[in-house]
C-alpha cells in the first residue's frame, strides 16, 4: 500500500472514532500493515497537518493513542458556531424524530420510522451529537434494539422542567400514522415558538 492511500486511510478512521482515537496497534490490525509502515504514515500525516496552514485538524497522541483535533489557533472560529443559535436550528426531520421520542419514549428508531414513514437514522444521529436524546435501554426480543428517550439537555432546550411539561396531545385516535406525526410537529412548533 503506497503512503499516501495509507494516510488517507488512516485520517478516515481517526476522523469516524472521534475522541476515542487508536493506537498504532489497532491501526495496524485493521489495515492489515506493519507497524512500522503506520507510524511512518503517522508521522508524515503529522507534518502534513501542522505545516499546512489550509488544514484544520492536526494529530494529537494521547498514552499512545492517535486523534484528530481542530488546531487550537481555531478555537474562536469553533466558539462562533457553539454560541450562534442560528447554526443550531434543528431541521424539520429532526424536530419530528424529536417529538415522536418525546412523546412515545422509549421508542426505538424502527417505530419512530414507522410513525414518520421514512428513515431516521440521520436525525436520530444528530439529535444524540447534540445531547437532545440517548440510549435509554434495549428492547426485548430479537436484535434488542436501541430504546431511545429525551435527556436533561432536552429539558433545558424546550425550558421544561420534565416531562409532564409536555403540551398535551388532543385526545382520540389519528386516523392514520402521518396525521400523528403532523400533530407532533403542529405542538412542538406552537409550544416552542419552533419556526416551521
Amino acid at each position: 500500500m503506497n503512503l499516501n492511500s495509507l494516510m488517507s486511510k488512516i485520517e478516515a478512521l481517526l476522523f469516524v472514532v472521534g475522541d476515542d482515537g487508536m493506537t498504532v496497534k489497532q491501526l495496524s490490525q485493521l489495515l492489515d500493515v506493519e507497524e512500522m509502515e503506520i507510524e511512518a504514515a503517522l508521522s508524515e500525516l503529522e507534518t502534513h497537518y501542522n505545516e499546512s496552514e489550509e488544514r484544520g485538524f492536526t494529530l494529537k497522541t494521547l498514552a499512545g493513542t492517535y486523534q484528530l483535533t481542530t488546531k487550537p489557533e481555531l478555537a474562536e472560529t469553533i466558539k462562533k458556531l457553539v454560541e450562534n443559535p442560528n447554526s443550531q436550528v434543528l431541521t424539520t426531520a429532526s424536530l419530528e424524530v424529536l417529538a415522536i421520542i418525546a412523546y412515545k419514549q422509549p421508542i426505538t428508531r424502527t417505530e419512530v420510522e414507522d410513525l414518520r414513514g421514512v428513515k431516521s437514522e440521520r436525525p436520530i444521529q444528530t439529535l444524540v451529537s447534540r445531547a437532545l436524546v440517548q440510549e435509554v435501554g434495549r428492547a426485548e426480543g430479537t436484535g434488542r434494539a436501541i430504546l431511545y428517550g429525551t435527556t436533561k439537555e432536552f429539558l433545558n432546550y424546550f425550558g421544561l422542567k420534565d416531562l409532564t411539561e409536555l403540551p398535551p396531545l388532543p385526545e382520540g385516535n389519528a386516523a392514520d400514522e402521518n396525521e400523528e406525526t403532523d400533530l407532533f410537529m403542529t405542538k412542538f412548533q406552537e409550544a416552542f415558538n419552533v419556526p416551521e
